[in-house]
This record gives structure tokens, C-alpha cells and sequence, in this order.
């Protein structure tokens, strides 16, 4: 079936243009539509999460479904409510672009970004020193993708100056020397916790969201577990 998309406000910057045409799998969902335009367009990916639906000129829900010949609306919240800051989290098999990344979360106020960007080594001391030909990395993505939410949302709660982050990890097989995750955060000025909530950020992500590696090597293989067992309180409603 076939839907037409109108963007509006920032969304129609960030997608570049105001309407298109999309196919989509008959019985897909308004949920399913913004996936599908997040793959268009990834610069609307950091906006699509908070943005607003509406199928024929009516509020709608992520589960509803959608039908051929919808006009379906995809616009920010209207002006007046609290301000959204940037916000990135991303399981990918593609290669890490840290400026990219920045320019993304970096605005008009922006004086400072401090980033954490973790790397493949390529000789480990544990238990002995360890060759290292290439790491396999597997996650539980959806829950994942969730984690890292809850991960951003704590932060902001610490570090309530901080105005943007984003956390970015890669899967699948990584050789030496490249990097596997970035956490980075900015804000107005060097002293307003970016440096604590990057390194909170990736402590954060050892600990609640669900991505594992395997070590591979000349002596074999073998995964790496942790020790940090989640609690009740590290469920994203703990808190509410």
C-alpha cells in the first residue's frame, strides 16, 4: 500500500523535504512508518521518537494501523510544551563517525562536548596476555535501543545542563584498532558535567544494556561476561 507523509516544522528540515510517497507492507502500523522513515532519512531518526502522528487529520497512536491512500502527518509537539533536547542512541554494523555525531548534538549554546569512544585492542592482560584477531559483537537490540533511553534519561536527571548525548554501539565482527561505542555528551560550558555524565554513560551501558562480546584469537575463542547483576531498581520505571 502506498501513504503519503507530510513533514512539518523541524521535521521538514530535517527530512529536507515537505512530502513524499511511501510503500509500505499491508497492515503496517504508524509505528512501522516511522521506522521506515527513519531509514530514509536518518537525520530524523534523533526526532522521531517524541514526534507526533496523525492519520487523515486526526491524532493518532503508534499501533494503529495504516491504509492505502493516508495522508499521515508526522510533526514536533506544538509550540509551548517542554523543550527536547538532541538525543541519539543506536545499535549499527556501520562504522562510527564521531563528527558526524557531534554536529548532531551540538548547538547554539553549545560550548563544550566531552566523548568517550571505546576501541578494539588488540592485546589483552587478563589471565595472561591474549592476542586479539577481532571481537564479535551481538546485542538484544530493541531492549537495547530501551536501555540506552533509560541510560540518556538518568543522565539528564544528574546533570540537568547537559543538552544533548548521544550513544552509539557497534555489532558484529570488529577487528583492532577499531572503535566500538561512543558516548558523547555537550553543553554551554566545560564545568556543567559532561565529563562525569560521559564517564557515567559508558559505566551505565556495562552495566543495564544487554550487548555482549566474544573474544577471538589465536588461542581460541571465548565470550566476555560481566559481574554487574541488575536490581529492581534498574528498571526504567524504578524511578516513577
Amino acid at each position: 500500500m502506498r501513504v503519503q507523509v507530510l513533514y512539518f516544522a523541524s521535521l521538514r528540515d530535517r527530512a529536507g523535504v515537505r512530502q513524499e510517497a511511501i510503500e509500505l507492507d499491508e497492515g503496517a502500523t504508524l509505528a512501522d512508518l516511522k521506522a521506515e522513515v527513519g531509514e530514509r532519512h536518518r537525520e530524523l531518526q534523533v526526532a522521531l521518537d517524541s514526534a507526533v502522528g496523525a492519520i487523515n487529520r486526526e491524532f493518532a497512536t503508534s499501533d494503529q494501523p495504516l491504509a492505502d491512500g493516508d495522508e499521515v502527518g508526522l510533526f514536533p509537539p506544538v509550540s509551548g510544551g517542554a523543550e527536547e533536547r538532541p538525543t541519539i542512541f543506536r545499535i549499527t554494523d556501520q562504522s562510527i563517525n564521531l563528527n558526524e555525531l557531534v554536529d548532531e548534538i551540538v548547538g547554539p549554546t553549545t560550548g563544550a562536548v566531552c566523548s568517550f569512544s571505546g576501541i578494539v585492542r588488540a592485546q589483552t592482560h587478563r589471565g595472561g596476555d591474549r592476542q586479539t584477531e577481532r571481537l564479535e559483537y551481538e546485542a538484544y537490540q530493541p531492549m537495547a535501543e530501551a536501555k540506552m533511553r533509560q541510560v540518556a534519561d538518568e543522565i539528564y536527571q544528574r546533570w540537568p545542563q547537559v543538552e544533548a548525548m548521544a550513544i552509539v554501539q557497534r555489532i558484529g565482527n570488529l577487528e583492532p584498532g577499531t572503535p566500538t561505542v561512543l558516548i558523547a555528551c555537550s553543553a554551554a560550558h566545560r564545568d556543567s558535567g559532561v565529563f562525569e555524565a560521559a564517564r557515567y554513560g559508558i559505566d551505565r551501558l556495562k552495566q543495564i544494556v544487554p550487548i555482549w562480546k566474544k573474544e577471538i584469537g589465536p588461542d581460541g575463542e571465548a565470550w566476555i561476561e560481566g559481574s554487574y547483576t541488575p536490581t529492581a531498581e534498574d528498571r526504567a520505571d524504578a524511578a516513577e
